[in-house]
C-alpha cells in the first residue's frame, strides 16, 4: 500500500483526539474499519504508530516522527488547492496584487487597505525610477498594477497596450529649507527662485520639458541641477544647497516647508495602469477605488493643502473613474480616462 494524505489525516485524527473510537467518530468512520486502516498503515510505515490501553491512543517514537511530517504536509497541501482554486477562478478574489511604483505617495496606504480586505492575498511592490520600464512589465504580465506620475497634460507611458485611469492631480510645490526667506509667504512665484539650485531624484518628473517650459515662461532659465535618490534630495534642501520640487501629499519632514507655487504653473497627475487582458484586469475597479481612498487618507496629513483643495474642485479626486472600457480602442496602445 502506498502512503496518502489521508492516511496522514487518521494518524492526526487519532493523536488530537487521543482514541480511535473518537478519531472514528470525527471522521465518519465505524471503529472497526478506522482500525483496520490504522494497522494497514502501520504496516507500510514498518512499525505501530501509537501505544493503546484504556487511557487511549498515545503516539509512539515513530508515531511522533509520523505526526511531524504530517502537521507540515496537510497544511501546505491545503494552502495549494486554495491557492490553485483562487488562480482557476474559483475564488471572488485574487491570489495576488503585483504593484510597479514610481515615488508614489500612496503605495503604502494602498497596499495596506488591500492585506486588510484580503489577508489571503499575496502582495508584491516593485520600485523603477521609469514609467516605461513599470509599463513593460506590466504588458509583459510581470506585474499586475503601475503607479506612475505624468506631468501636466503629458500622457502615461504608450505603446504596451496599458488602461489607465487617473487617481488624482496635484499642483506641484516646492520644497524649501525652514530657514528660506520664500517661508513667510503662502505661495511662492517660480520667476523667484530663478538664482536656485535645484536637485531632483532620476527617472521620469516635472524637471523634463515641463518645468523648463514653464521657467521659459517666466522669463529664466533654471540654474544647475544636482541628481540625487528622495533621502539625497531632502538632505540638500535640509542643508539649504538647492530646493526641490514635490508632490502636494509629499509626507511632511522636520526642518522642511512646502510653498505652492503662484498660477499652479505644474500639475502633476497620478495614473493607476493594467492590461486589459490580464487577470488583474478584473479587480481593476476595487484597485482603483482603494487608489483613491488611499490618496483621501494622505490629505490627513496636509490640513492646510486639504482646505485649499476645498476651494479649487478641479484638483485633487475630482470624478470617480470607472472600471470599465476606457475610450481609445484595443490599437491605440493607451486608454485614458
Amino acid at each position: 500500500m502506498n502512503l496518502e494524505l489521508r492516511h496522514l489525516r487518521v494518524v492526526c485524527a487519532i493523536a488530537e483526539t487521543g482514541s480511535v473510537t473518537k478519531a472514528a467518530s470525527t471522521l465518519g468512520l465505524a471503529q472497526p474499519a478506522l482500525t483496520a486502516q490504522l494497522q494497514r498503515i502501520e504496516r507500510t510505515l514498518g512499525g505501530p504508530l501509537f501505544e493503546r490501553d484504556r487511557r487511549g491512543a498515545r503516539p509512539t517514537a515513530l508515531g511522533e516522527l509520523v505526526l511531524s511530517r504530517a502537521r507540515v504536509l496537510l497544511p501546505a497541501m491545503q494552502g495549494l488547492q486554495d491557492e490553485a482554486a483562487r488562480l482557476a477562478g474559483a475564488d471572488s478574489t485574487p491570489a495576488r496584487y503585483r504593484f510597479g511604483g514610481v515615488n508614489s505617495p500612496i503605495l503604502g496606504r494602498l497596499v495596506h487597505r488591500l492585506a486588510a480586505a484580503h489577508p489571503q492575498a499575496q502582495i508584491t511592490t516593485y520600485a523603477s525610477w521609469s514609467a516605461d520600464e513599470l509599463a513593460q512589465l506590466v504588458g509583459g504580465g510581470r506585474m499586475d498594477y503601475a503607479l506612475v506620475g505624468v506631468c501636466g497634460d503629458s500622457l502615461p507611458p504608450t505603446g504596451h497596450g496599458l488602461t489607465w485611469r487617473e487617481v488624482a492631480m496635484e499642483p506641484v510645490q516646492v520644497l524649501l529649507p525652514e530657514g528660506h526667506p520664500m517661508v513667510e509667504r503662502d505661495e511662492v512665484r517660480l520667476v523667484d527662485l530663478r538664482g536656485e539650485q535645484w536637485v531632483a531624484a532620476p527617472g521620469d518628473g516635472c524637471f523634463g520639458d515641463c518645468f523648463a517650459a514653464a521657467c521659459a515662461r517666466d522669463g529664466f532659465t533654471p540654474s544647475k541641477m544636482y541628481e540625487a535618490d528622495v533621502r539625497g534630495c531632502v538632505d540638500m534642501v535640509e542643508a539649504g544647497a538647492a530646493v526641490a520640487l514635490c508632490q502636494a501629499t509629499f509626507r511632511p519632514v522636520p526642518g522642511l516647508v512646502t510653498r505652492r507655487l503662484v498660477g499652479t504653473p505644474l500639475r502633476w497627475r497620478l495614473m493607476l495602469g493594467w492590461h486589459p487582458d490580464s487577470a488583474g484586469a478584473g479587480f481593476a475597479g476595487e484597485v482603483l477605488d482603494t487608489a483613491v481612498s488611499a490618496y483621501t487618507d494622505s490629505l490627513a496629513a496636509h490640513p492646510d493643502y486639504l482646505a485649499w483643495l476645498l476651494r479649487h474642485p478641479e484638483f485633487g479626486v475630482r470624478r470617480p473613474a470607472p472600471a470599465g472600457p476606457a475610450p481609445g480602442g484595443a490599437g491605440s496602445g493607451v486608454r485614458i480616462a
